[in-house]
């Protein structure tokens, strides 16, 4: 599939703010057998007094800018060719979850890719036992890694409540489980500190979801939303897998990737610092527009 990707995100400040930088990472990247890009820019209104573009460690795209003179508002405005490609269904060759340790501990490196870095605790998500004793419930003895994973996911769909009212994006994981209701990020971080608590490696991907209009609707330009989902390391002979909670389904042709991380604050969109006397607005708008003409996939809801 090709998508067409446009997102504008604009932030207004109630008193000029001096000194602000920010830390972007919306552009996506190559993904080999997965993603390649066609094109992509990011443009900054007004032009910063620094920019600087680079990879961080998980090989994500990022983009520093900074201004020294007082501002009253910010632009960002990516515009992006993304093909997706199908990733061939593969049989289950994960280790039963009790038998995971052992090719964990075979992974003799500490690369990006290295299940090691997804383990334990990380700054946004820790292991608490509420969703340790969930996903162990669901764990029969002799599942496999993949089975693991697909049976958390799928009973997170089915007994979480999507409610963008209802958590913020500095709600903890184990607050937003409690209310058994969030959006895409905390069913994603409320997945991943479950599989890690029973010992399966787990990270956070943050990107672009093809939404569908209701039938007979026309589609809205600027509706959609960015989206987040799941990875987790199922052992040496399969690697790593791509699942949403949120709509209950493998990430297919339907997602472009962004951003890898052990959890949000490694794939933030925006992140930054300021001086400023007054709050802020902020605004967002995607739109995520296919160019293939082929056979639709089943709707997805849920972006936000």
């Amino acid at each position: 599939m090709l998508y067409d990707i446009r997102l504008l995100i604009e932030y207004s400040y109630a008193v000029s703010s001096d000194h602000l930088r920010n830390l972007v990472r919306l552009l996506p990247c190559d993904i080999p057998g997965r993603q390649r890009v066609l094109s992509r820019h990011l443009t900054v209104e007004p032009a910063a007094d620094e920019r600087r573009d680079a990879l961080d460690f998980f090989g994500n795209a990022m983009t520093t800018v900074a201004w020294h003179a007082p501002i009253d508002s910010v632009a960002l405005q990516l515009m992006a060719r993304v093909e997706r490609r199908a990733v061939p269904q593969r049989l289950d060759l994960s280790p039963p979850v009790e038998l995971l340790e052992e090719d964990i501990a075979s992974v003799q490196t500490l690369g990006p890719e290295a299940p090691h870095h997804y383990r334990g605790a990380s700054p946004r998500i820790r292991p608490f036992p509420e969703a340790t004793a969930y996903a162990r419930a669901l764990i029969r003895p002799g599942m496999t890694a993949l089975q693991g994973v697909e049976a958390v996911g799928r009973a997170l769909n089915r007994d979480m409540k999507f409610d963008s009212k209802a958590t913020t994006v500095e709600t903890p994981p184990a607050e937003a489980f409690a209310k058994r209701r969030g959006v895409c990020q905390d069913f994603t971080q409320i997945m991943i500190a479950a599989l890690r608590g029973v010992g399966i490696p787990a990270g956070y991907v943050s990107g672009f979801l093809r939404t569908f209009p209701p039938p007979g609707q026309p589609r809205l330009e600027g509706a959609d939303a960015m989206h987040a989902w799941v990875r987790a390391w199922v052992g040496k002979e399969i690697g790593w897998i791509e699942f949403d909670p949120t709509n209950d389904q493998y990430a297919g042709l339907d997602y472009v990737t962004v951003a890898y991380g052990r959890d949000y604050s490694d794939v933030a969109p925006v992140r930054g610092v300021m001086r400023t006397a007054g709050g802020h607005e902020s605004r967002q708008a995607v739109d995520v527009i296919p160019l293939d003409d082929e056979e639709q996939l089943a709707p997805a809801q849920g972006s936000e």
